[in-house]
């Protein structure tokens, strides 16, 4: 048979259930009365993508036989190369309404796969399932649950978002404080009506701002699980003439948006993180794991934050990580252990934020904390005081590093590190770097209205 129009088995990486599954989905479009199928995928800076078919293609598409042009897409590829292949995660389909009243509205998460019908490298689930991969061949499944924090802007007459707050209220506060408790509630609806279990959500710090927890789960489901959230999100918010932002730091004077990271590993079946003969009850290999991602911190900034506006967040007095620096109590260390313990053991890392790629920042967490328990590196002393009240010389007695001000001084720190090049393959790790360091130049040379205030008058 001609490969023409056709998928060989290096494309589908069928397993035995593919046939099964695909029955099932497709009986499940014909009953629910599915009219329109949304194949996900995400590009290298974690936007969401999709390619939107009706049932009539759908066999096709979970056969992996879905073209499309990469060469549209930030960072995939090339003109001459811009053949693509959707490559569904059949386990992952269900029905999205993510809309008002949007009825007949399925989805499903994709791999990208190259022209040659080979794993895409610079696919980002891909590159994550290089690393769960890689964890796997020690033994270790790695759970992750993100914690999604955002912020409620009014909409003017148009629906055009206005940088303006909707509400005035602070840490946990109730209505009539907070304006958005309905936008809010229904948000969380429709995450559980697709299958979300729902830990808490409060409002946050900052006026207008809000998080909502949703429990942990494995990383790639966790992943696909965040770009739904997001979704979901700004769709419900739009539904109550607000607009959602997970812009890391909108408000000088205010805290910010993060996405803290809590992670922790299994082994069959077991957290590893846990020990209960420990004064602290947290295991070797947990320690060996903040070792990891201590040691590479620098390295894996520009992934977790890779926004200009991600290090205005970083700063002092904010509860927002500054200093290298791990702590079983206080939340301005890069590195938390909360307090639960036994299953519920866990490493929450601080710096990430919402404007990252999910896939790529579990990917290089994972990573780091691996090289962390491969080559057994402790990390330094903890410290459970104040990061932002220490001197210079406690500093120097815990070893703390600063971790980089500004996008430029991360992307130094990626470029010379081959962990990150190792973890996001050669492809995806130029593209990224090459973008960022234009967009810090774009930035760089631009006169800002602070500039003009500041300057202005002076000389």
């Amino acid at each position: 048979m001609s490969n023409e129009g056709s998928v060989g088995e290096s494309v589908k990486v069928l397993n035995i259930g593919h046939f099964e599954k695909k029955k099932k989905i497709i009986k499940k479009v014909t009953e629910e009365n599915i009219r329109f199928i949304r194949l996900n995928f995400t590009d290298i800076f974690g936007f969401g993508k999709n390619v939107e078919i009706t049932p009539d293609e759908l066999e096709k598409a979970l056969d992996g036989e879905m073209m499309f042009d990469g060469s549209s897409v930030d960072g995939f590829g090339r003109v001459e190369e811009s053949d693509m292949y959707l490559v569904p995660d059949l386990d992952t389909f269900q029905a999205v309404p993510l809309r008002p009243n949007e009825m007949g509205v399925g989805q499903v998460f994709c791999d990208v796969y190259d022209k040659d019908r080979k794993p895409f490298e610079g696919c980002p689930r891909n590159i994550l399932k290089r690393v769960l991969k890689e964890a796997k061949a020690m033994g270790y499944e790695m759970n992750v649950g993100p914690e999604g924090e955002f912020f409620l802007f009014n909409l003017d007459e148009k629906g055009n978002p206005l940088f303006e707050i909707h509400d005035h209220g602070g840490y946990f506060d109730n209505s009539p404080f907070d304006r958005g408790i309905d936008a809010k509630r229904a948000m969380i609806m429709k995450m559980k009506e697709v299958g979300f279990s729902i830990e808490a959500s409060h409002h946050e710090v900052a006026p207008g701002q809000h998080e909502i927890d949703f429990r942990y789960d494995e990383a790639l489901r966790t992943a696909d699980k965040w770009m739904i959230f997001k979704q979901i999100v700004k769709n419900t918010a739009h539904e109550y003439g607000l607009y959602a932002s997970f812009l890391p730091k909108p408000y000088t004077t205010e805290s910010g948006n993060a996405m803290h990271c809590n992670q922790s590993l299994k082994k069959d079946g077991e957290n590893v993180f846990y020990d209960q003969q420990t004064k602290t009850g947290l295991s070797q290999t947990a320690e060996y794991y903040v070792g990891g991602l201590i040691k590479h911190a620098k390295e894996i900034a520009a992934v977790s934050n890779p926004t200009i506006n991600s290090y205005k967040r970083l700063v002092p007095n904010f509860e927002a990580p500054t200093n290298i620096a791990w702590s079983f109590c206080n939340r301005s260390s890069f590195i938390r252990i909360p307090n639960a313990r036994g299953k519920s053991t866990r490493v929450e890392l601080r710096t990430p934020d919402p404007t990252a790629n999910p896939y790529l920042v579990f990917a290089v967490m994972l990573k780091a904390g691996l090289e962390g328990i491969k080559n057994k590196i402790l990390p330094p002393k903890s410290v459970d005081r104040n990061n932002y009240d220490l001197s210079d010389k406690e500093k120097g007695e815990f070893a703390i590093e600063q971790y980089p001000s500004n996008l430029y001084e991360a992307l130094k720190h990626m470029r010379k590190s081959e962990l990150l090049r190792e973890t996001l393959g050669d492809h995806a790790f130029n593209v990224f770097l090459k973008t960022k360091l234009a967009e810090w130049m774009e930035y760089d040379k631009r006169v800002h209205t602070w500039e003009i205030d500041k300057y202005l008058k002076k000389y």
